[in-house]
């Protein structure tokens, strides 16, 4: 409240005073005039009509301002700022050549240069001072604001991805799964059914979202209906090993991440057909290890292919900073290790 009162009645009578001492300083001081020895009337005269000029021009300044606010239609920009600078600087040569020059014109001396340059100069700097003073509330409420609206845009732009990585899931797998009932259903229709109840769970896991994290048991558990429904598919000479440490339990992480490495490794495994999975806790991390081995002129099982891709960006996205993904391969071995800090 206080702060109110000071600016809309006191500042401008301070600043209408401000202008004419230092206009009058400048002035007397090139003429060697002393202005406490003119008469006393002139004197009292002079500055009222200063406090009154202080008051139309400050009041002329606020209009303006809202003005500019209520005229925006875009954020602020540069060319918006130069074009208020603009109108201050003619509102500013308007009201101080309508007040001051007629003012130094009837007095002591008449008018000279000095004063014509004094007039339009002096307040001209008092009222880009008060300009900025008055407004920069405004431009670090539009910065704010462009920096949230920045902040919004990229998280949009981040979720939007992390979407499109989700809706890239793996639909040659939902493929090969119902391919696998089918068959199942001519021979053990009991086994069949077990499938797809196996199946069904993953869907509905899949429901999750996955900018919410869930516990390392529930990524466990479909971690292994998923091996279990791969392991119907897969050839008999596969040498499976799985471990997961009893020590894990309610650790909080992001839902699917580990699924790329062993789907990874079903699709390409090879060779001895010798796979191994295993995952562990260490101090503060969650450590998951997947080792197949490979089949000759292996091509693209040796890179990973575009689910490993995805996963990468994914964990970017998910833990910055707090991830390491190593990527090993031999002549017959693909191996792959990740490690997730947890919170």
């Amino acid at each position: 409240m206080m702060k109110r009162t000071f600016w809309k009645y006191l500042f401008p009578a301070l600043y209408g005073l401000l202008v004419y001492y230092t206009i009058r300083l400048l002035a007397d001081s090139s003429s060697g005039t002393r202005f406490w020895h003119r008469p006393l009337l002139l004197n009292t005269i002079e500055v009222l009509c200063s406090i009154v000029m202080g008051y139309i021009f400050i009041w002329m300044l606020n209009r303006l301002f809202r003005f500019f606010d209520e005229n925006r239609t875009a954020g602020l920009s540069y060319r918006s700022i130069v074009n208020e600078l603009g109108y201050v600087c003619l509102l500013n040569l308007v009201v101080q050549n309508a007040t001051l020059l007629p003012m130094a014109a009837l007095t002591d001396n008449g008018l000279q240069w000095e004063d014509v340059v004094d007039i339009n100069v002096i307040p001209l700097l008092y009222s880009l001072i008060y300009y900025g003073v008055r407004r920069s509330n405004i431009f670090l409420q539009a910065y704010v604001q462009n920096q949230l609206q920045l902040e919004k845009i990229a998280n949009d732009q981040l979720q939007t991805e992390l979407k499109f990585l989700r809706a890239q899931y793996h639909p040659h797998f939902l493929f090969n799964a119902l391919n696998t009932i089918y068959f199942q259903m001519d021979e053990d229709v009991a086994a069949a059914k077990k499938t797809v109840e196996r199946f069904s769970e993953l869907l509905r896991y899949q429901l999750y979202d996955q900018q919410q994290t869930v516990s390392i048991r529930q990524e466990i558990q479909y971690l292994q209906n998923f091996i279990d429904l791969q392991r119907i598919r897969s050839s008999t000479k596969l040498q499976l090993s799985v471990h997961f440490d009893e020590q894990l339990g309610n650790e909080q992480v992001y839902p699917l991440l580990f699924l790329p490495l062993v789907e990874n490794a079903f699709k390409y495994v090879g060779g001895n057909f010798h796979l191994r999975m295993q995952m562990t806790k260490q101090a503060t991390e969650i450590c998951f290890v997947v080792e197949n081995a490979l089949p000759e002129h292996a091509g693209i099982a040796r890179k990973g292919g575009i689910g490993l891709d995805n996963l990468k960006r994914r964990l970017e996205l998910l833990y910055p900073g707090a991830h390491t993904l190593t990527i090993q391969t031999t002549r017959d071995t693909f191996l792959a290790e990740l490690k997730l800090i947890l919170n």
